[in-house]
């Protein structure tokens, strides 16, 4: 299995691809949209702001081969974190910037529903399926899986939702949308479920 790794500047690459080499996969991180046309798998991580993500992509030539790969090759895409909101139509962090649209919806600042919530969001939380998905084989729901972040995906579709997260009155962890994943926390970081989806996403 092949996994292009999708380098564009916003994130800590190594570790992504540590995870994947223990479960078995072929890796490689580039930043050249050519790549796109021979993966069987395309990973798209992120941490940061969405503006800069998304500048740095289409500075490199990257969002009509992502967009390319995935709507009419159908190579399946999973988005980590940042990677995860840039797949929106749109972000609302400072000026509103347009995003990938392989998932419509926006991405939004979290509110605090509480005095104690604390943003951004870190540390480990509980992740709920609100759909039945390979993405979740073999995880226990309400399994723990670890973020950080102050912005989440809305999505336009809830049956784009396949995980909520207690937080702030709750948010999409998991979003799937035919080849396109989504995933709010950080597989690479969660121990053991982490593993198992990437494993999963792998098999999809």
């Amino acid at each position: 299995m092949s996994v292009l790794i999708i380098d564009y500047g916003m994130s800590n690459l190594g570790s992504i691809k540590r995870a994947f080499e223990e479960i078995g996969a072929i890796t490689e991180i580039s930043s050249d949209p050519e790549k796109l046309k021979s993966a069987t798998r395309i990973v798209l991580p992120g941490v940061g702001a969405f503006p800069d993500g998304m500048k740095n992509l289409r500075a490199m030539g990257l969002v009509s081969a992502i967009q390319k790969a995935v709507r009419e090759e159908k190579i399946p895409l999973l988005g980590i974190c940042l990677g995860m909101q840039l797949l929106a139509d749109t972000g609302y962090e400072g000026e509103p910037s347009e995003g990938l649209g392989l998932i419509p919806g926006e991405v939004r600042r979290l509110i605090p529903n509480s005095p104690f919530i604390r943003i951004p969001h870190v540390g480990w939380n509980e992740v709920h399926r609100t759909g039945e998905n390979s993405l979740f084989t073999d995880i226990p729901d309400g399994s723990d899986f670890y973020f950080v972040h102050s912005y989440h995906f809305v999505p336009k579709e809830p049956a784009d939702i396949l995980a909520m997260t207690p937080y702030c009155g709750g948010f999409a962890s998991a979003l799937i949308r035919n080849n396109i994943a989504g995933v709010q926390f950080h597989p690479e970081k969660s121990g053991r479920p982490g593993f198992q989806l990437l494993t999963n996403f792998l098999n999809m």
